[in-house]
């Protein structure tokens, strides 16, 4: 005789940092998040070096909580995402922070450094709005009610 088991999974409303110098980009995630069943909550910063100073949280950060989950863009001003992961992954405070690549890139040697840089994660943006926001949520989704993460265990 088998046994039934419930799976029971709790949602709970994630803190995400958005690491992204496009505003438009940006906007779109924050939107996308916006609509979940439980939104999360949303924090941003526009370069790589704003990344590591919120996560480190020095200077205007002092005060903030570290994120459950960064969601990381590649190509930016003055500190690219390959720099900022090796930089997250290198300290030992954040390294257990999961860390999804989403970027415009599908080129393979991105996708390859990242992964080798330790990402959790390595999702090329969908062009087409819908496809792009449903994406957003599944992201928010998978890492709000079926991952465990370190800020939860």
């Amino acid at each position: 005789m088998v046994e039934e088991v419930a799976v029971v999974t709790s949602t709970r409303a994630l803190d995400v940092l958005i690491v992204d110098d496009d505003d438009a980009d940006a906007l779109m995630i924050e939107e996308a998040l916006e609509t979940a069943a439980v939104p999360p909550h949303v924090h941003r910063v526009a370069d790589g070096a704003q990344a590591l100073e919120y996560l480190r949280r020095e200077g205007v950060y002092a005060g903030v909580q570290r994120p459950d989950l960064i969601l990381l863009d590649l190509n930016m001003p003055r500190m690219g995402g390959r720099e900022v992961l090796a930089e997250i992954r290198e300290d030992a405070e954040l390294t257990a922070i999961p860390v999804v690549v989403l970027t415009t890139s599908n080129a393979v040697p991105d996708i390859v450094g990242s992964y080798s840089g330790h990402a959790s994660a390595y999702i090329t943006k969908p062009m087409e709005l819908d496809a792009f926001e449903a994406v957003v949520q599944q992201i928010n989704r998978f890492y709000g009610s079926v991952a465990s993460l370190p800020s939860t265990a």
